[in-house]
This record gives structure tokens, sequence and C-alpha cells, in this order.
């Protein structure tokens, strides 16, 4: 009987080990399926981590590079500032072209106006030639008044022309030159140069610097 009782215990003392052992087994694999949860849960962080840092990394590349593309895409230009654009270069253009006409204007109004009094000023010539002949008759009579008029109506011609900027032609004493002297005359002498004028047969005129009339002069050598 004492045996029974010692066995029963023996066998109740190893049940209850296997059930300790039992227990700590199902612990063990608790624990070890709770790290596996866990080691699962922080791959899956770390995952999601990953993924969200390349997604984050592809919207920025996307974004700079559609900001690359609006820097270099040209604006889209706006009708208003095209058609003041316009307006703007047809205005300059016709200002430039009235200006260009203005002066085209006045360039011709003047040069009208000195063909005008060229033509004037050589026809009162041929009376300044006669004026001269008779001053050059009447020097030999001294306390004339008629002649004292004479030279006093030919001061005032001269004077006119000097203002409209008629100047006689130098000759005596100069070289001959075709531009502004007519030779009609030649001689041969040796007091005087090569080409020298002698005499000036008529007096030649320039108005505003271009010659209205050549002086007609005899010219030596």
């Amino acid at each position: 009987m004492k045996y029974i009782v010692e066995d029963r215990k023996a066998i109740i003392k190893m049940s209850d080990k296997k059930q300790t052992e039992k227990g700590s087994a199902e612990n063990e694999d608790l624990k070890k399926s709770e790290t596996d949860v866990e080691k699962k849960e922080a791959d899956a962080v770390d995952e999601k981590k990953e993924k969200n840092k390349d997604d984050h990394s592809e919207k920025k590349a996307e974004k700079e590079k559609k900001d690359s593309s609006d820097k270099k895409k040209p604006e889209k230009e706006d009708p208003k500032d095209k058609t003041i654009a316009d307006l703007k270069d047809k205005l300059t253009r016709q200002m430039a072209e009235f200006d260009n006409f203005r002066k085209r204007t006045e360039r011709e109004k003047d040069s009208m106006f000195d063909s005008g009094a060229a033509s004037v000023v050589e026809k009162i010539l041929p009376v300044i030639d006669n004026f001269e002949r008779a001053l050059e008759m009447t020097n030999e009579k001294t306390d004339d008044a008629f002649a004292e008029g004479m030279k006093k109506i030919y001061k005032q011609f001269g004077d006119i022309l000097e203002k409209m900027e008629v100047k006689p032609i130098e000759a005596v004493g100069k070289t001959f030159d075709p531009e502004l002297h007519n030779a009609v005359m030649h001689i041969d002498d040796d007091n005087y140069g090569e080409n020298e004028i002698v005499e000036d047969l008529q007096k030649g005129y320039t108005f505003h610097g271009t010659v209205i009339r050549h002086s007609m002069v005899k010219v030596a050598n």
C-alpha cells in the first residue's frame, strides 16, 4: 500500500513536471511568436519608411523636372501686349518717315529758293556790269553830283548782293582755274607767270559758294 501511494506521488510529480515543461515550452513558443510578430512589424515599418522615402524622392524629382520644364517653356504671350508692341513699332516707323519727309521737303524748298534766287541774281548781274562801266566813264569827271549818285546806287547794290552771299570771283593775279574762270584771250608775256590772269574782262560771281557766272579773263603764257 505504501508503494502504491509513493508511485502515485511519483506519477503526479512527473505529471506536474511535464505540465511545467509543457507550459515553459508553450511560453517559449509564445515569446518566440511574439518576437517574430514584432520583427515582422518592425520590418513592415522599415519597409513602409523606405517606400515613403522612395515616393518622396520620386515626387521631388518629378517636381524638379516640372519646374525645369516650366522654366524652359516660354510664357504665353498676351495678345494685348503683342498689339501694343505692334502699334508702338508702327508709330515709330511713321514718325521716322514723317521726319525724313520733313527734312526732304526742307531741302527741296531750300534748293528751289536758292535756284530761284540764283536765277534772279544772274539776271541782275548785267545791270551791275553796266553800273561799273558807267562809273569807269565818270571817274574822269570830278565833283559831279550825278556820278556820286551812281556810286551810291552801285554801293547799295553791292551791299545787297553781299547780304545774299553773292561774291565776286577774284581773277587778276590769280592762276587760271577752269572751275572759276573762262579764258577768252591769251597772251605771251615774260612779265607774268604761267597761266596767270592779267585782265578780268567780265567779273564772275558765286552764290552760296556755287558759281553762277564764270569770270571772262585774259591769260598769260
